[in-house]
C-alpha cells in the first residue's frame, strides 16, 4: 500500500507537470506554487515510506531471518559434530 501511495504520488506529479502545467503553476501563497508544494511533499512521502519499511522489516522480517540463521548454525554444528565423531575420512575417487 505504501508503495502504491509513494509511486502513485510521484507519477501524478510527473503526469501533471507534463500534461497540466497550469495546475502546478497556480500560486498557493506568496511564491509557493502547487507544483513546488507537491515536490516538497514527495520528500515527506518518501521519508514516511522508508520509515514504515524499516519498521516492517524490524518487526516482521528480521526476527524470521534471525531464527533461520540460528537454525542453520545449529545444523552446521550438528554436521560438524557427526563428522568429527566418524573420524577422518579418506577421499575416494570414482571412475568416470
Amino acid at each position: 500500500m505504501a508503495l502504491l501511495i509513494s509511486v502513485g504520488g510521484f507519477l501524478l506529479l510527473v503526469l501533471l507537470s507534463g500534461f497540466a502545467p497550469g495546475v502546478l503553476n497556480q500560486e498557493m501563497f506568496g511564491h509557493v506554487t502547487v507544483g513546488l508544494a507537491g515536490g516538497i511533499g514527495q520528500f515527506a512521502v518518501m521519508a514516511l515510506t522508508a520509515w514504515r519499511y524499516t519498521v516492517h522489516m524490524e518487526r516482521r522480517i528480521d526476527p524470521a531471518v534471525d531464527r533461520l540463521r540460528a537454525e542453520i548454525a545449529r545444523d552446521e554444528a550438528e554436521q560438524a559434530r557427526v563428522q568429527q565423531a566418524r573420524g577422518p575420512q579418506q577421499r575416494r575417487f570414482g571412475s568416470w
